[in-house]
């Protein structure tokens, strides 16, 4: 980006992520000098993301619709498991979910962009930026007339230009077991328990090629170590999934923010998208769809900004982020009131299916029928309820 790396830029965006990358998308097509820094060598490596995509996702953005299809696999509906393991299957007519592959998926969208006329920019770390008359100074970055903070939960860019943080956050693990099998692998199978799994949930999904494990849970005061806590969650669930014996081919880990978005989120000639923004459900920790699509939109709002079209979108696009208000209460509940006894009480009633609608579905549909299991106890117990 310095005169040697092909001059000033329109548009720097820190970050390949989802969000990142649909915005240097629509940037390049709008026909702008676009450069993403990233400071990973491979856009597939070291994600945080489960890589599930919600079908409004793949009905709304045009940019998944030449998504390789072995890089996806359809799920058709939800199994939501109450601490004592008695299951309900909650579906949706025409609803589902798309479990990717997902480091494959950031490359594919990484050589799109390209494709577009992006420039990315492995192995570079943004530091700082120093206003100037119009735009930015990068230091070794070189200059830029327009910056985007794509940078995730810990965001430099957000630091840099003194906007909000991402306070609130879960910490997730996942295990990835390769060539691995479920039984239901139709259904993204989720666990409620609050001592494992403090205002989130646990869940097992047969995703491309691999089973994925994981666990995510509010970190307050003292809490066990990452592993210890996957321990104890393998046990808890190997009455219906083990994989107790079995080693993970991949271990993802980080922190997911859960609170909104932040205050402020934008700032003359600079903006923040996608988790730096803190773009991500406070309920379901989803941020993939809204990603894409928000990502997508302020690469439109910037491109017709710098060609003198639109007013800065600092100034008015940011207000069409998503607030989350009613996921924001929910959230508040679910860290407050989360029972594990009114969970095995309430299962399958209608109130707690209208919420789960709400969280997994987007509103869609209306339920039939709750199907619900008995609870799967481990051989002992049975045993011991005999006696």
């Amino acid at each position: 980006m310095t005169e040697t790396a092909g001059g000033r830029r329109d548009c720097v965006v820190v970050g390949a992520s989802f969000a990142g990358l649909a915005c240097a998308h629509a940037l390049a097509r709008s026909g702008l000098r676009v450069t993403v820094v990233e400071k990973k060598t491979d856009p597939g490596e070291k994600l945080h993301t489960t890589g599930i995509i919600v079908k409004d996702a793949v009905d709304q953005i045009t940019l998944l619709d030449d998504l390789p299809a072995a890089l996806v696999r359809r799920i058709a509906g939800v199994r939501l498991y109450a601490p004592n393991l008695r299951h309900v299957d909650l579906d949706a007519p025409g609803y589902y979910f798309l479990a990717t592959g997902t480091p494959n998926v950031m490359r594919w969208l990484a050589a799109k962009t390209e494709a577009a006329g992006a420039e990315i920019r492995y192995g570079q770390v943004f530091r700082d930026a120093h206003r100037e008359r119009s735009g930015f100074d990068l230091g070794d970055l070189g200059e830029t007339r327009y910056l985007v903070g794509a940078d995730g939960p810990r965001s430099r860019v957000a630091r840099a230009l003194g906007l909000g943080c991402n306070a609130a956050q879960l910490f997730g693990i996942e295990y990835e077991y390769a060539g691995a099998e479920i039984a239901e692998p139709n259904r993204l199978h989720c666990f409620i328990d609050r001592k494992l799994a403090r205002g989130y949930i646990g869940w097992v999904l047969a995703g491309v090629g691999v089973v994925q494990v994981g666990l995510a849970r509010r970190v307050r005061g003292e809490a066990p170590p990452p592993q210890q806590a996957m321990a104890s969650f393998l046990e808890k669930i190997a009455p219906v999934f083990d994989f107790r014996t079995q080693r993970p081919g991949a271990v993802r880990a980080g922190m997911i923010p859960c609170g909104g978005i932040v205050n402020p989120v934008a700032t003359q000639r600079a903006l923040l998208v996608g988790d730096a923004a803190g773009m991500v459900s406070p309920v379901t920790a989803g941020g993939i769809h809204t990603a894409l699509k928000h990502g997508l939109a302020a690469g439109h709002a910037i491109a017709d900004y710098l060609a003198g079209k639109r007013e800065d979108p600092s100034g008015w696009f940011v207000d069409s982020y998503p607030r989350f208000r009613a996921k924001r209460v929910l959230r508040f509940l679910f860290d407050h009131f989360q029972s594990d006894a009114a969970f095995n009480l309430m299962l399958a009633t209608r109130p707690m299916r209208a919420a789960a609608g709400m969280v997994y579905f987007q509103h869609k549909g209306v339920f039939g029928p709750a199907r619900q299991s008995a609870p799967v106890l481990p051989t002992d117990a049975n045993d011991s309820a005999a006696a």
